[in-house]
């Protein structure tokens, strides 16, 4: 054997003689780690407390009509309208879901399986566009539908993303057609 190889031969790893310290990086991390996801759940309730001044959200009559569209996809949240980054997490808004949308001359039912259910009166909604984000989900340019409706005193926008996004252009168009069909009769 050369001498190169007598001493890689040699050569091992120092055997772990202080478990203490490393057991006290581990705890301390793992401490470190709870504290921050207490402070992230306590910012959450502190901002569901802020905005505790949101009206209950309406239920949708027993008399909604027939369906115009239907949709299933995922409920990415709402936000003050306008300000995409404003998350609202007041009467469950803020929870992310799973949603089934039903438009009918009544309004937009929104049925969210293991979050609260929300209704939106055709009276109440605003607008309807295509957009790229909100508050904590950011698509291609038009891979969100983001429905703007008045609640309370507050302009909400809320997105969604169908199932299949070619359907949203569908939908702005028939909420918009409602908007105006709901204006004009408001008006005479």
């Amino acid at each position: 054997m050369t001498s190169l190889q007598l001493l890689a031969a040699e050569q091992k790893s120092a055997e772990v003689t202080d478990w203490a310290a490393r057991i006290g990086w581990l705890v301390g991390l793992a401490l470190f780690v709870a504290l921050l996801y207490w402070l992230m759940r306590e910012g959450w309730k502190w901002r569901g407390t802020l905005q505790s001044d949101l009206p209950e959200l309406p239920e949708a009559p027993d008399d909604r009509g027939p369906a115009t569209l239907t949709a299933s996809g995922r409920y990415h949240g709402s936000t003050t309208a306008g300000q995409w980054l404003d998350r609202i997490v007041a009467r469950g808004l803020g929870t992310r879901s799973r949603a089934e949308l039903t438009l009918t001359h009544a309004g937009l039912e929104v049925v969210r399986p293991g979050a609260a259910d929300f209704f939106v009166p055709a009276a109440a909604l605003r607008g309807a566009r295509l957009d790229k984000g909100i508050a904590g989900k950011v698509l291609t340019e038009g891979g969100l539908l983001v429905v703007t409706w008045e609640h309370g005193d507050r302009l909400i926008d809320s997105g969604f993303r169908c199932d299949h996004a070619a359907e949203h252009p569908e939908w702005v168009e028939a909420l918009s057609h409602m908007i105006n069909k709901t204006e004009t009769e408001g008006a005479r």
